[in-house]
């Protein structure tokens, strides 16, 4: 029975997410009167949101099976294109781990299958040299994606923060534990896609972060960020055509194959530009050893997908340089909207399968 079980999870990964081919339909057959899973597969996927209407003081989250009938007039739709559009003010409820708020879908091998847990093997992924990869409802993964990002906060009191003005449409997460054996379960991330764009810039920048897999309190535990289109997330510099403007897709593809993630980036104005990281070593994108970084990089880490539009502009104060932008924001939707408190992102491609050689 266990076999089949992971045979069947190991099938369903192969399924994808994509926009249908008839998908760019009148606003009056595909508006927000229809659920994003009409025209994407979403039969493996969840969804948290920056609301609370049960009332819990946590963001509201929608299961595998809810969210084929769901959509949120707001913060979760399609739009008259028929693309899958995610949106997301700076102030509302957050994730315990997390001050920033998020409209963003988190990918659940299991798919409907809820006897399997979270954050169990079956319903995640690891790299092959994990010593039980085997138990895992797959060694690696791929995930791709077009996307435009249509809004990033303008408000920031610290705008010398990295995570200012900016969100995140894609990224592997790594399950948290309280027990962390053998240096992993710290709930870090080997990948965050960054958009990021001043309010006095016509161009945004798009970038990516691999975090060093250490403890929280280690001091150097940090994002090391790689620029893709246009600048650094520290730079204050306008990047001009080298960037990418509001509403300009690009796409990504994160693909970890065995023991390495291999990433691809293309825009129609810039091409292709390719990246690979180690996840077992301490060799980083650059092809250089990273001696501050875990060991074993990601090695024994239990691993998942999220996409959609995870809004860094959070409105916290006072802890640092890093995430503190001390961003705008009332908490009601209308009037952050208006103010251009909130961030939001437009997909018209997700795709979610078998892991390639590179």
């Amino acid at each position: 029975m266990r076999n089949l079980l992971l045979l069947s999870i190991a099938t369903s990964l192969a399924m994808v997410a994509i926009l249908k081919p008839n998908a760019a339909q009148s606003a009056k057959d595909d508006g927000k009167s229809l659920p994003p899973a009409s025209k994407f597969d979403l039969s493996h996927w969840k969804i948290t949101l920056p609301t609370d209407d049960n009332g819990d003081n946590k963001p509201d989250e929608i299961t595998v099976a809810k969210i084929q009938k769901y959509s949120h007039p707001d913060f979760f739709y399609l739009n008259d294109q028929g693309a899958m559009v995610f949106a997301s003010p700076n102030k509302a409820p957050s994730t315990k781990n997390s001050s920033n708020t998020r409209s963003e879908l988190r990918y659940m091998l299991r798919g409907k299958n809820t006897r399997i847990k979270t954050h169990s093997a079956e319903n995640n992924f690891a790299v092959e040299a994990r010593k039980d990869s085997d138990k895992f409802g797959s060694v690696g993964g791929k995930m791709e994606a077009t996307v435009a990002v249509n809004h990033v906060a303008k408000n920031s009191s610290n705008p010398s923060a990295r995570a200012a003005y900016s969100t995140v449409v894609g990224q592997i997460h790594a399950t948290k534990y309280s027990n962390n054996k053998g240096g992993f379960g710290w709930g870090n991330e080997p990948i965050k896609i960054f958009y990021k764009k001043w309010p006095n810039h016509d161009m945004g920048s798009v970038f990516w972060t691999y975090e060093r897999n250490l403890a929280k309190d280690d001091p150097n535990r940090t994002d090391i960020d790689y620029p893709v289109f246009g600048n650094s997330w520290i730079s204050d510099q306008d990047p001009g055509q080298k960037g990418i403007a509001l509403n300009e897709e690009f796409s990504y593809t994160i693909n970890v194959h065995r023991n390495t993630m291999y990433l691809t980036f293309y825009n129609e104005r810039h091409g292709t530009v390719k990246f690979k990281k180690s996840l077992v070593s301490q060799i980083d994108a650059n092809g250089k050893a990273d001696t501050f970084d875990n060991r074993y990089s990601y090695g024994g880490d239990t691993l998942y997908f999220k996409a959609g539009n995870y809004n860094q502009c959070s409105v916290t104060k006072g802890e640092g340089g890093l995430w503190s932008a001390g961003c705008a924001g009332t908490g009601d939707w209308e009037t952050d909207k208006a103010n251009g408190d909130y961030s939001q992102s437009t997909f018209t491609k997700l795709v979610v399968g078998n892991s390639t050689p590179e």
